[in-house]
């Protein structure tokens, strides 16, 4: 980023304390930048979804697995929660 220019955009109070740390606010430039971020990621996944498309994959068959996985994610966590006394 050679030329900086602060913006006001209005965020979620949660993405305004990560905002807060320099890294984060770096790595959202870098995804926005002209050349590449956002761009880029969403070519890949284009890509991706074509490529699994032409082998069989279908949009069906990943939600399936997405929520069985995330199933078995909140159920992991239901029984590894750690309770303190009060």
């Amino acid at each position: 980023m050679s030329h900086l220019v602060e913006v006001a955009i209005p965020v979620d109070a949660k993405v305004a304390d990560k905002l807060r740390d320099p890294q984060q606010r770096e790595a959202v430039g870098r995804m926005l930048e002209p050349d590449g971020g956002i761009e880029r990621l969403m070519a890949a996944i284009v890509r991706l979804k074509a490529d699994a498309h032409v082998r069989g994959l279908t949009d069906a068959l990943v939600d399936e697995e997405l929520a069985a996985y995330n199933a078995e994610r909140r159920a992991w966590r239901l029984t590894h929660r750690h309770w303190s006394a009060p």
